[in-house]
């Protein structure tokens, strides 16, 4: 897919001391290129420096699909090494970030967007959420931490399943296997919520 000149990738906004980072594209996909894993590393690192929580959240039809495979597949070795450290870079961002980070989940989270949603302190799903990693199916794995993340956060054998098997898995399989923390309508309401309450009592 080639790059949309003056794409826009995400919207940032303030509400009551929380900040909402929604990620935004023509076809809701979100799909984490490398122009827009650079654009959200500036974003955050030019907001990490205040005192206010996040939330990263998508739109009704996806969270993240993930990296481009068509993207990846025209980078010759040396861009596809870099690709894989910029990820990391992006992923460890959000997971040092100062403040609470909340990811607030709608429709597909899969591959590198789950690696962004592992990546956040807490996950927060609608009930037609769906999650993912279906690179073993394309013969690829995660080199931004989701594998690290994952077997930390629901066991190693939970884990591999997802992994080995590809397959996806819906919104409660996710809170039961601990995936997500929780299962609502509205997660970016819940989120919002619960961030503006953490940030009332610091």
């Amino acid at each position: 897919m080639l790059p949309v000149a003056n794409e826009v990738f995400f919207s940032l906004h303030c509400s009551g001391g929380v900040h909402i980072l929604q990620l935004q594209s023509s076809d809701g996909m979100n799909r984490l290129t490398r122009s827009r894993v650079i654009a959200l590393i500036e974003a955050l690192d030019k907001i990490r420096t205040d005192s206010g929580p996040l939330i990263i959240t998508g739109n009704p039809k996806s969270f993240s699909v993930g990296a481009d495979l068509q993207e990846i597949a025209a980078l010759t070795s040396p861009a596809a090494y870099e690709f894989s450290q910029l990820g990391q870079r992006l992923m460890n961002t959000v997971a040092g970030f100062p403040a609470a980070v909340y990811a607030a989940i709608c429709g597909y989270c899969m591959g590198g967007g789950l690696d962004l949603a592992l990546a956040c302190h807490r996950r927060i799903a609608s009930p037609d959420a769906i999650f993912g990693h279906r690179g073993a199916a394309l013969g690829l794995i995660t080199g931004w931490g989701g594998t690290q993340r994952l077997s930390r956060m629901v066991g190693k054998s939970s884990a591999l399943h997802m992994f080995a098997a590809a397959e996806k898995i819906d919104a409660q399989h996710a809170l039961q296997f601990g995936l997500v923390d929780q299962v609502v309508k509205k997660p970016l309401r819940e989120a919002l919520r619960l961030a503006q309450d953490r940030h009332r009592r610091t």
